[in-house]
């Protein structure tokens, strides 16, 4: 790694101090004039240089996919969350159950996610993923019904503090659903000592459970520890 320019080195760290989503590479030219916009491979090496200097300190310079942003280390997390003065969203099992299927088959169609689940998926949950921006649409099966493909998206990687989908827990194949939310720890919203419902219990005349979206104030976490990073 060439030694980055220490002024372009300062204004990275300025901008992804300041922005308020992961920054790439192309986004960070756009703050440079056309006649002195810095190479790729510089801006790489102003990044990778900002990455070591603060490998040992409480924030640290995390990749989303093919972006950066600055974020407090895991270990913080527990202080951070106090912080916050609503209450975190919960979701429930149906919809964390649901999200975990896109995450681990994409692309699926929502018969897909029913046969695995064993239980119909109601309208409601679809449209409150597709809202959070945690999946999109990537295409469309080439079948009767022409029924619409999901997958993750930058965003889902970004909210769980993930830099791609291979930091997801390994799993070398889709198991019982109970074991999939213990490994990604998925905050269900459950009474205390209440034991967790069977997805055909939970279904209802609809489809689901009408608890998809308890509190839409603040993102749900799969992994509890890193929401607070965000913020």
């Amino acid at each position: 790694m060439s030694e980055p320019n220490a002024e372009l080195k300062n204004i990275i760290e300025a901008a992804l101090l300041v922005a308020g989503q992961p920054l790439t590479i192309d986004k960070m030219l756009t703050m440079f004039p056309a006649e002195s916009q810095p190479t790729r491979e510089e801006i790489r090496d102003a990044i990778g240089q900002l990455e070591e200097e603060y490998a040992e300190r409480v924030v640290e310079l995390k990749q989303i996919e093919r972006a950066w942003r600055f974020q407090t280390r895991d270990k913080y997390a527990p202080w951070i969350t106090r912080l916050a003065e609503e209450r975190p969203a919960r979701y429930s099992r149906a919809l964390l159950e649901t999200l975990a299927i896109i995450a681990y088959r994409q692309p699926v169609t929502r018969g897909d996610i029913e046969e695995i689940r064993g239980v119909s998926v109601s309208t409601d949950i679809i449209k409150t993923l597709l809202g959070r921006e945690w999946i999109r649409q990537v295409g469309i099966r080439n079948v009767p019904g022409r029924p619409a493909l999901y997958g993750t998206t930058r965003e889902f990687l970004e909210h769980f503090n993930l830099k791609s989908l291979e930091e997801l827990p390994p799993l070398s194949a889709l198991r019982d659903l109970d074991v999939i939310s213990n490994e990604l720890n998925l905050r269900l919203d459950l009474e205390p000592g209440t034991e967790p419902a069977s997805p055909a219990a939970m279904a209802t005349a609809d489809g689901e459970s009408p608890a998809e979206t308890q509190d839409e104030s603040e993102p749900a976490t799969l992994m509890e520890a890193r929401t607070a990073q965000r913020d």
